[in-house]
């Protein structure tokens, strides 16, 4: 990857999560060699693209523009980015993704109708940036995570405990459940712990995810959790009309295989103790009518466990 595009990505990076539920995008200005302008997308302000340009000022004319997602090319709450870089003379731009967004997409034709030399690189570095709203604003329903510990002969349970995996496993849960829209699991789930949901001991910057119950009722007596009891495609389409951008699915495998099956979820988080349970007991891998093919596979040692990450559906 370039280096001027990794820049891009890294500030963007550092930006996470400031313009939600916009997405955040980076932005380099290179003239001669040298940077003249940079930024990130602000928090309802500026795009990166803008930042960039208003660091550079006149540098801009004849530089190239470095940028993790193509310029957007519609008036929203800000005016065409793509106008913006033709007007202000730059004459190259990479752009590290497309948008997905069908109101904003075409900045890179229109760039090119404007004389501006383009380039895709077609990163999936800079589609994972947001690939909850890569999903959100494309398929119309929240990303997916699907969510599980297991012991390593893949069983959800541990003999004679309640936790199958260590302790800085159960904190990267709770950070996955501060970073993410909703979070959701079974009525099998809730009628056998009644789970709180909610994201404990953790920065919460936007606040506790929405918590959800997929299917038949009724909740007990005192659950703070939503009841969704309509067909998973549905409930998840009326999630994303309500906002929601992500879900953490964090069920056992009957709900899990369901989701699977219907083909709505997009990333696997597997976190493995080094126990073998033994026994019966529920199993992680459901039965699937047909294999799935997993990609990006990514291992991490978690404490003593490891955190096993993989794409279902890459953004």
């Amino acid at each position: 990857m370039d280096d001027h595009l990794a820049r891009a990505l890294a500030l963007a990076a550092a930006a996470r999560g400031r313009a939600y539920p916009k997405p955040t995008v980076g932005a380099v200005l290179v003239r001669d060699g040298e940077v003249v302008g940079e930024g990130a997308t602000e928090a309802g302000g500026r795009h990166g693209e803008a930042v960039a340009l208003d660091a550079a000022g006149e540098r801009a004319r004849g530089a190239t523009l470095y940028v993790t997602m193509e310029p957007c090319a519609h008036w929203g709450t800000t005016p065409p980015c793509a106008e913006r870089i033709a007007a202000a003379g730059v004459a190259r731009v990479v752009a590290g993704s497309r948008d997905p967004n069908p109101e904003a997409a075409g900045g890179l034709e229109r760039l090119a109708a404007a004389g501006v030399e383009v380039e895709l690189a077609d990163s999936f570095e800079a589609r994972a940036q947001n690939e909850a709203w890569r999903v959100w604003v494309s398929l119309g329903r929240p990303f997916v995570v699907y969510k599980a510990a297991v012991t390593l002969d893949g069983r959800m349970a541990a003999p004679g405990g309640r936790w199958v995996t260590g302790e800085e496993s159960r904190r990267r849960v709770h950070e996955l459940r501060a970073a993410a829209d909703a979070v959701a699991v079974g009525m099998g789930t809730v009628r056998a712990d009644n789970p709180r949901l909610d994201a404990r001991g953790v920065d919460t910057p936007r606040g506790q995810p929405r918590r959800l119950a997929f299917g038949r009722g009724p909740l007990p007596a005192g659950s703070e959790l939503e009841l969704r009891s309509g067909p998973l495609e549905e409930e998840l389409r009326a999630l994303a009309a309500e906002g929601v951008q992500s879900l953490l699915l964090e069920s056992g495998p009957t709900l899990a295989q369901a989701f699977l099956e219907a083909d709505l979820v997009d990333k696997l988080l597997l976190f493995v103790a080094p126990l073998l349970a033994g026994g019966a007991g529920p199993a992680f891998a459901p039965s699937l009518r047909s294999p799935r093919r997993l990609t990006r596979l990514r291992a991490e040692p978690v404490g003593a466990d490891v955190l096993l990450e993989a794409y279902v559906r890459e953004p």
